[in-house]
């Protein structure tokens, strides 16, 4: 517990890297079996999952996750000028999360929903599952994944709104998965991107607010470790 009279549950620092994780596989996981489409965000990896997963297996949706935030990383490289070490830790988040994704998608399986109900299920679950632990991850000092650092990078190094970054970020990969899957599949599939994707577009923001506020209310995310988060903070900021 807190300190003095605060009835918060602390030093959730680290405990809330390792749900964040967990739970946004898990998330994004839900809104794939709904068959409404992903996010903006993931959609590339899984319309790139989609096309390459029946010629090489290996290429799993979790594969294609990590795989596509690499190449975004040599890309932040480039665009801000300069390497940290702590860009390597953010890969290896999505690296975690990537097989904490494939982990779901063999408990709960790959198929979409039969059912409409459980379709409907799905993607508000997904939704409301990502936001939550989006709202987890900004609550750590531990590394996101690069998606988040990417836009992070972004504006602190030219001295952007964030807001603005973010937007044109989440545009930017919506067209690119856009794109990408009309020249690989030579239709647009609304399994891949559809009304699902449209509502996690709209909700996430609000939904994070909410959960944020309701994390803050309940807990405190200083870190059970306090050692190891001074030097970590000394190695990697």
């Amino acid at each position: 517990m807190a300190n003095g009279s605060d009835k918060r549950i602390g030093r959730m620092g680290e405990t809330a890297w390792l749900y964040g994780v967990l739970l946004c596989s898990l998330g994004v996981c839900l809104s794939a079996k709904s068959g409404y489409g992903v996010s903006m965000v993931v959609a590339p990896a899984y319309v790139l999952h989609r096309f390459l997963s029946p010629h090489f297996a290996w290429v799993t949706f979790g594969a294609a996750e990590y795989l596509l935030q690499g190449v975004l990383l040599v890309a932040l490289c480039v665009s801000v000028r300069r390497f940290k070490r702590k860009y390597l830790l953010s890969f290896g988040t999505a690296v975690v999360y990537g097989f904490a994704l494939d982990g779901w998608r063999m408990l709960f399986g790959t198929a979409v929903c039969p059912l409409l109900w459980q379709r409907i299920a799905c993607c508000a679950a997904g939704a409301c599952i990502t936001a939550f632990s989006i709202a987890l991850y900004l609550r750590t000092y531990l590394p996101q994944q690069v998606y988040e650092l990417f836009v992070k990078e972004l504006t602190e190094r030219y001295d952007l709104r964030l807001g603005r970054v973010k937007w044109l970020y989440d545009a930017s990969s919506l067209l690119f998965a856009i794109l990408l899957m009309l020249a690989l599949f030579r239709r647009f599939s609304t399994d891949m991107i559809g009304v699902g994707t449209l509502l996690l577009t709209v909700v996430n923001t609000p939904l994070i607010t909410l959960f944020g506020r309701l994390l803050d209310r309940f807990f405190t995310f200083d870190p059970a470790f306090p050692r190891f988060r001074a030097q970590f903070d000394r190695l990697f900021n």
